[in-house]
């Protein structure tokens, strides 16, 4: 036999347990199979705020027809023969109003001891979900009322909801019992119903650009599109190892090459790395490919996205937003956005200019002004080193959205190189990525589909792996032999999810707009 789990130890947690036998041995059902609401909060107030109803002198007249709701008791205080309580739903909260003489409760025999006022003054709490049925009906004061003629208990709720002067302040808490958050902070549940309108007015965009939504494996005999650590689990059925899925971008490429031309997808990914504001691992990503299309192409699409989402959402482009200070900034996301190449970045935001420095003089200056592991410094290329002062240096000054072009050959082996003779003798490739308030937001390339190339590359990152890089690509020879096939010239691109949404909600983590963010295990 298992131990009591902390949460029945809990005093209301007896109290309640108590009460809900009381309430069987009354032969009323605290756990009905249905009810048939009519009306939603927001639809009551909505339908009567300007309807000529009746006042509190004639409460139990009212509106004409009889209305249903549903929700969770939030509020109740008894005032001799009537009490005034509220109920709350997905759209808002309403006020009820139950009366000693004309309410009734669903299933209590009119004979027993205890009457309807009472039984649920004393026998529902905070918290249980109730249904009404009854007649709406203005207060003195103008709130629009509903006058309780039938109460019916639909859920009897055994823990009590956290202390309505205190909240629910504690961040980690609200995190990990996310049904709490969205029972007690209107402001959370906002973020993540409007996640899901933006999810759909991506879909929208997409569809109005002819775009078809496919759906690839989760489960991968071999990870790649991306540098990162994946999850391993292990297929019982085959007897062998598996991964779960870093990217989406090289099963999307295999759509392409079998002859789709314009494809999207938004799935969960999973990367074993950290976590921190901007970082879960599991996250949603939305990746998209058109044939014919280059990375200067993907840039206006990103742009048009972007436009239309917000413009979906907020009816502007103009977004208010607060920066780590507490400061509100107003972010444009109009097109065009301002683009610029990363060493016109350095040079731009840093003051340095990588071209005048030799591979020495980068890596003293990483040293000294980074906290950047000592290893990762002295095996850096001079691509590599030239990535990492941007990251170091320029990206928390990309506050309005930017376009960064044209990245070091080391940062990517999926990418074409630069057609620019002069970049592509640099090791240049037409890859870019969009900033907005300092956070990557979006990652695209002018598609590498010369196999040859291709393989190299990747037979190159898979060296680095054998020594040690647990975030290197390895050697995938199907998706080769994949590109063997011919891929026509393909522009991509791959956008964070949840961190556009953080943009389009103003959220400060990317934990406020997951439903269920990893968290590490109460003890």
């Amino acid at each position: 036999m298992s131990d009591t789990p902390s949460y029945q130890k809990v005093e209301e947690y007896q109290n309640r347990l108590k009460k809900l036998e009381e309430i069987k041995n009354l032969s009323i059902t605290p756990f009905p199979y249905s009810f048939s609401p009519t009306h939603s909060c927001e639809e009551i107030k909505s339908l009567f705020s300007s309807s000529d109803i009746g006042h509190s002198d004639d409460a139990a007249s009212g509106s004409t027809s009889l209305i249903r709701a549903g929700g969770r008791l939030v509020l109740f205080r008894a005032m001799g023969k009537n009490a005034f309580g509220q109920i709350q739903d997905e759209t808002g909260r309403i006020q009820i109003m139950f009366n000693r003489d004309l309410t009734k409760v669903i299933g209590l025999d009119e004979n027993a001891e205890i009457k309807p006022l009472k039984f649920i003054e004393k026998k529902i709490d905070l918290g249980d979900i109730i249904g009404i049925e009854g007649n709406i009906f203005k207060t003195q004061k103008g709130e629009i009322t509903i006058f309780a003629k039938k109460v019916t208990l639909l859920c009897k709720s055994l823990l009590p909801l956290p202390d309505k002067h205190g909240g629910l302040a504690d961040k980690g808490v609200r995190y990990r019992k996310r049904w709490l958050d969205l029972i007690c902070n209107a402001t959370s549940k906002e973020k993540l119903i409007l996640r899901s309108k933006i999810i759909n007015e991506i879909r929208r965009f997409f569809e109005k650009e002819n775009f078809l939504e496919v759906e690839t494996p989760i489960l991968q005999n071999t990870y790649g599109g991306a540098e990162a650590e994946p999850f391993k689990t292990h297929l019982l059925a085959l007897h062998q190892d598996m991964y779960l899925r870093i990217s989406l971008e090289i099963s999307l490429k295999k759509l392409i090459i079998g002859g789709l031309h314009k494809i999207f997808e938004i799935g969960k990914v999973f990367r074993n790395e950290g976590l921190d504001r901007t970082h879960n691992p599991e996250f949603t990503l939305l990746e998209a490919y058109a044939t014919y299309f280059d990375y200067n192409s993907v840039m206006t699409f990103v742009e048009n996205l972007f436009e239309f989402v917000a413009m979906a959402i907020h009816g502007k482009t103009q977004l208010s937003v607060t920066n780590e200070n507490k400061e509100e900034i107003i972010i444009e996301l109009k097109a065009p956005w301002k683009k610029m190449t990363m060493k016109e970045a350095i040079i731009n935001y840093a003051k340095i200019d990588v071209n005048n420095l030799s591979d020495e003089e980068m890596k003293k200056l990483l040293q000294e002004k980074t906290k950047l592991e000592e290893k990762e410094i002295q095996e850096a290329t001079r691509g590599k080193l030239i990535a990492l002062i941007f990251e170091e240096f320029v990206e928390i000054h990309l506050i309005q959205p930017h376009h960064i072009t044209d990245h070091p050959i080391e940062t990517t082996p999926l990418c074409k190189p630069h057609r620019d003779p002069s970049a592509n003798k640099e090791q240049m490739v037409e890859r870019f990525e969009s900033f907005i308030c300092g956070n990557e937001i979006c990652n695209a390339y002018s598609e590498l589909n010369d196999p040859i190339l291709q393989r190299k590359l990747l037979i190159e990152q898979s060296l680095k792996k054998e020594n040690g890089n647990k975030t290197a690509h390895p050697l995938d020879e199907e998706f080769i032999e994949a590109l063997c096939q011919g891929m026509p010239p393909t522009g991509g691109f791959g956008i964070g999810v949840d961190r556009m949404v953080m943009l389009l909600t103003n959220a400060s983590s990317i934990r406020d707009v997951i439903y269920f963010p990893i968290m590490k295990p109460e003890d």
